[in-house]
């Protein structure tokens, strides 16, 4: 039987591998918060989701044989737009960082970050134990 990851993980590994990226600019910004002239930035999470979700099956591997695996989309072919976060209070030296709404914006990713997690580990334990007979 043919077993198809993209099938049994669904968006989730996409979603992992954006949440990542997500984390790494929400955790420049912070870097940045007194940087004069630095501007926020931050990733719309559901319109990059959903162009992975939509490009997924154009980017597969072509496979020659019912054996073979696909690998799936990645991270790699997500065309995702860091855009600028727009301040409600701006500062006078031009840099748009708020700390208080990076630190939310940072643990909220992070904790959804760790729910994908748990669930993908739950996904390939399910499919070990199908592998196994368990």
């Amino acid at each position: 039987m043919k077993i198809s990851f993209e099938n049994a993980l669904g968006v989730h590994a996409d979603a992992l591998a954006l949440r990542s990226k997500r984390l790494e600019v929400l955790a420049s910004n912070l870097v940045n918060a007194d940087t004069p002239g630095y501007k926020a930035r931050d990733i719309d999470f559901r319109t990059a989701l959903n162009e992975a979700s939509s490009t997924a099956d154009a980017s597969q591997l072509k496979t020659t044989r019912a054996g073979h695996i696909s690998l799936g989309s990645g991270i790699s072919n997500i065309n995702f737009e860091v855009q600028y976060r727009i301040p409600t209070q701006p500062s006078r030296d031009g840099n748009t960082v708020e700390a208080e709404v990076e630190q939310a914006e940072f643990a909220r990713n992070a904790t959804q970050y760790q729910a994908s997690l748990q669930f993908l580990g739950g996904r390939f334990q399910g499919l070990r134990k199908a592998i196994t007979g368990e």
